[in-house]
């Protein structure tokens, strides 16, 4: 089988790095960046690897980068804190990555995520294909500042089994994150259209009926409507915040 080096980026993640670090604990390597945490994440990921890094928060794809410069294998895995790799899926990976001249260059994930420990499988949020396991010569990283991804050059696949992902403990960190998100994809969106009545009024409004209505979050009940919501409320922010950038006096 083809070695496997797994990476984690994180900062403040005690409460899931352990977890996360656990589900990998079967790779030849794993490498984590961290960008200055202040909890116990340094001292819990230790246990775990030697392969431990601190670097200075520049953005998403800027910290992914670097951790890419420090795995020791062609082949890597990559995951959130927040994140867990099944049984079911590792086995998967042993069994796809076997072939010593694998064509395929690049795996697509599904993946779970749990909303207050449900798992939401409307509203959009499942399957959620993630490039997350690919051989590193022929990956580049995408330019963003929020949802920055893998491409690859070659051949790619979907796997079967999926990576579990806890993405909402709580209501208040679950604000918080969209609140930091929205302005990183205000920032990112501001100069490609001008924000109107038009943006504020409707589109928020058709983006929660297309979430709860035409991906059927009615049928996740109370929690299909709170996803529809709080996505809502993410483009509404997202659209309050270029329009504050636009009219800026220095941006006019």
């Amino acid at each position: 089988m083809q070695k496997i080096s797994g990476i984690i980026i994180c900062k403040n993640e005690e409460k899931n790095i352990e977890e996360c670090l656990k589900s990998i604990q079967w790779f030849d390597e794993i490498v984590v960046v961290d960008s200055g945490s202040t909890d116990k994440t340094v001292e819990i990921a230790k246990k775990y690897t030697d392969k431990f890094f601190f670097n200075e928060w520049k953005g998403f794809s800027n910290q992914r980068k670097f951790a890419l410069t420090k795995v020791s294998n062609d082949w890597v895995f990559v995951l959130d804190a927040d994140e867990r790799c099944t049984g079911d899926l590792a086995t998967e990976i042993k069994t796809i990555l076997s072939p010593a001249n694998l064509q395929t260059k690049g795996f697509y994930i599904p993946r779970k995520s749990f909303f207050l420990n449900k798992w939401v499988k409307h509203c959009g949020w499942y399957p959620d294909y993630k490039l997350r396991l690919f051989d590193k010569n022929f990956v580049k990283i995408t330019d963003r500042l929020v949802h920055e991804g893998y491409e690859v050059k070659g051949d790619t696949g979907k796997l079967k089994n999926d990576i579990l992902h806890y993405t909402v403990n709580s209501i208040s960190e679950f604000t918080e994150k969209i609140n930091h998100y929205s302005s990183l994809s205000a920032i990112e969106k501001s100069n490609k259209k001008k924000i109107t009545f038009l943006y504020l009024f409707f589109i928020p409004s058709f983006e929660f009926i297309k979430k709860f209505v035409f991906q059927a979050g009615f049928l996740e009940g109370i929690t299909g409507l709170m996803v529809s919501y709080f996505h809502m409320i993410t483009k509404l922010l997202t659209y309050m915040k270029m329009r504050e950038i636009q009219n800026k006096p220095e941006a006019k």
